[in-house]
Parts: C-alpha cells; structure tokens; sequence
C-alpha cells in the first residue's frame, strides 16, 4: 500500500464507523470502563446477539468489580448461562477479586497494569484501555487482522496470529490523534465484522475498495499458512463438559456420580470432560456429588 494510504485508510474507516457503527450498549459514552471489561470478556468467540441480553443481567446485578467480587466464583460461573468457555467467567470473577483488591474497585488504565489482572491478555487489555480509557494503543482481534491483511497485505487471510507482527501491522496505520486511533481501533473491528467479512465480503459496500491491495490485484487466493481447523463441537469433550455444566449450574444442592454419568454414554470420555472441569475449578467435589465453585 502506498505511503499516503496509511492516512487514507484510517481517514476512511473513521468516516464510515460514525455513520455505520451498531448501536451497542458498550459503546455508550456513560458506559463504566469495567462495562467493557465485561463486554469483551463475553465477546471472546461469542456472537454479539449472544451477548446483549447476558451484558445487561451481569451488569444489573454486579455493577461494579466489587459487586462480582463480594459472591463465590459458582454464582459467576451460574449467571454465565450458557454463553460459553465458562472458564472465562471464573477469571472474570478473579479480575474483579484482583481490581478490587489491588485498584481500590477502579479498573485500571494502564496495559501494564491491565495485563496482571487474572484472564487478561494483550487484545483484552488494549481494548480496555483504548475503549474505556482513550489510550492510543493498537487493538487488534481476528476482524482488525483480516482488514490488515486484505487492504494493506493484499492476502485474501490474515494467517496464523503473531502478536509481534499484528500489533506493528496495526501501530503502522493508527492515527496520532488518541481519538481518532480509538475511533479507528473500533472501526477496523466493525468493518471486519460485517464488511469485510470472512467468507463472504461485500467489497460493494466497503469504505476501502478504492484502496484495498487484495481487491486492486483481482482477489488472489491466499496460499499461506494456515490456523488449525477446530474440531466439531457436537460429540466432542466440549460437548460433554457443557452437558456436565448445564447440570451443575441448574442445581443448588451436589449432583451424584450416577446422575451426571447418565449425561453420556461413553464412560471414558465423560470421565475425561469430568475430570478437565475439576482440574480448571469450574466443578469441585462436595460430600457425595459435585457443585460449582
């Protein structure tokens, strides 16, 4: 991409973010930065129509980290439902124990500081900093890398993560203007989410088809290196530890051996998603059956 795009293209995104971005209640300029602490906690491998109506629950009952971090992780555990990798409302419920004892109940805005929180890693503690904060640190997740690697690569895949390499592929394009970089930061995310989307982008409506390197060379096929196809859900350990969950969210009293074997059939397997959920503190042993934490 030429020199000068690396204004054009922020310039671009920034101007079709403010007239196109969904209205998400995370985005509200009221929004308390640990509102989006817990948004992209729940955003990770989750849709956001997914997230909305859990959002707005776990931020009606537990507004501030000292709210979550006044209840048993199980009660984090519970009111995640069903959104998934429930190990993430765990550390959620560590983040807020952590915030509240280390930050004074503030959530914190330096990366750094970010960073030691428990289940806080690089994309989550630039997102905090840049959304809540305005800090001008570049945020990328799989939407920013596809952008990138489509309008400034020319590769029809972004190829498996490097944070070196995404962070200095980001940092290049991020204006110096803290807040057009967090405009821009949200836009990229935006316009990867339902534009320049994986499997079928609509280059018609996109703010960069007039710049983007893989449209400009005719759309060559990517023949890079790939990540690794996840294995299907149905049937897999996955599945069964979400079967095993689902009962022990339901319950308020130890559910027995025998009744949560009845879950699956295959004994090996079940004792195996049994077990990974002791070992991860989603499930703990109590008297003759098995509670949430």
């Amino acid at each position: 991409m030429p020199a000068t795009d690396t204004e054009t293209l922020p310039r671009a995104v920034n101007a079709w973010f403010r007239a196109n971005a969904r209205e998400l209640p995370w985005r509200e300029p009221q929004c308390s930065a640990w509102g989006i602490l817990v948004s992209e906690f729940m955003l990770q491998q989750t849709p956001v129509a997914r997230v909305l109506p859990q959002w707005h629950a776990w931020l009606e009952r537990w507004p501030t980290p000292a709210a979550l971090a006044s209840v048993p992780p199980g009660e984090a555990v519970r009111a995640w439902n069903r959104l998934g990798y429930p190990r993430r409302a765990l550390w959620l419920h560590a983040c807020a124990v952590a915030i509240t004892e280390k930050h004074g109940g503030v959530v914190p805005a330096d990366v750094d500081e970010l960073l030691a929180l428990p289940g806080i890693g690089p994309y989550t503690a630039r997102a905090v900093a840049a959304f809540a904060y305005g800090v001008r640190v570049p945020v990328v997740d799989t939407n920013v890398r596809r952008v990138l690697a489509r309008a400034v690569g020319g590769q029809a895949e972004p190829g498996p993560p490097s944070a070196t390499r995404d962070l200095a592929a980001m940092s290049a394009v991020l204006p110096l203007d803290e807040d057009e970089a967090r405009v821009f930061n949200a836009g990229a995310m935006e316009l990867g989410a339902i534009v320049c989307t994986a499997r079928a982008p609509r280059c018609g409506d996109c703010p960069l088809a007039s710049v983007c390197s893989w449209r400009l060379a005719g759309y060559p096929a990517y023949d890079g290196p790939r990540r690794a196809v996840q294995k299907k859900y149905e049937g897999s350990d996955r599945h069964v530890r979400g079967l095993i969950m689902r009962e022990l969210r339901a319950a308020h009293m130890p559910v027995t051996d025998a009744e949560l074997s009845a879950l699956w059939p295959d004994e090996a397997q079940f004792g195996r998603a049994l077990a990974g959920l002791l070992a991860d503190g989603l499930a703990v042993r109590e008297g003759a059956g098995y509670v949430l934490p």
